[in-house]
């Protein structure tokens, strides 16, 4: 049985991942916002009231170790995010920064305070996006979401290199376009579907492709 923790777990592909991992009886610790009867249904712990959109949360984020229940974390899937669209006429930087503060510190600040309880074999996985990758903006716009989780990548990567010795890998993976909240469930496939393709990225995640940006089918995208 592996320790797995998830943040912005309450719903959408946080949900979906905390509800197959505990489907083969793996323990799930959710982080979230806002918890929900979904995953205190299935979750093993639940520690909620978690804005990691707020900056001014972001430096207690490390107390959050404190509080596992588990003394051990084999998988720590950092999903929670925030999309605001915005383009060249349109962007207020305070947007900017919330998406930074939830889509790239936040990340850092809870891989770096759960590096202690993370053994050899463990994995970190950063849920980013296609659209924080240069060459595949074609389209522009998205000024803090394209920086937030080019960032991410960034960050995700300088990782892999710092935790290989240490046994722990590291990915960065876009889930495709998934139907959630975040677009206005207009996406092309289910959380459900996301999930189980993310899942089995995780799963052959390993020291030989540590540091890869995936897309969650399995190909891999350009940075």
């Amino acid at each position: 049985m592996a320790n797995i923790v998830i943040t912005g777990a309450n719903r959408g592909i946080g949900l979906a991942l905390a509800q197959q991992f505990a489907a083969q009886g793996d323990s799930v610790t959710a982080i979230c916002r806002n918890s929900s009867n979904d995953i205190e249904d299935i979750a093993d712990q639940v520690i909620s009231g978690i804005d990691l959109t707020n900056e001014e949360v972001i430096p207690g984020v490390c107390s959050l170790v404190d509080q596992l229940t588990e003394g051990r974390v084999d998988c720590l899937i950092n999903n929670a995010g925030l999309l605001v669209s915005d383009n060249l006429s349109q962007v207020e930087l305070s947007d900017v920064r919330q998406q930074l503060a939830i889509n790239t510190i936040a990340p850092l600040a809870l891989t770096q305070s759960l590096l202690p309880l993370m053994p050899s074999g463990s994995k970190v996985i950063n849920i980013t996006s296609r659209m924080g990758s240069m060459d595949d903006n074609s389209s522009g716009g998205f000024y803090g979401y394209r920086a937030s989780k080019a960032a991410l990548n960034a960050i995700g990567k300088s990782l892999a290199v710092d935790l290989k010795e240490h046994g722990i890998s590291v990915a960065q993976i876009h889930p495709g376009f998934v139907s959630t909240e975040m677009v206005n469930n207009m996406g092309e496939i289910s959380p459900d579907e996301a999930a189980a393709a993310i899942k089995q990225r995780i799963e052959q995640l390993d020291a030989s492709n540590t540091g890869t940006f995936w897309h969650a089918n399995g190909t891999v995208l350009p940075w």
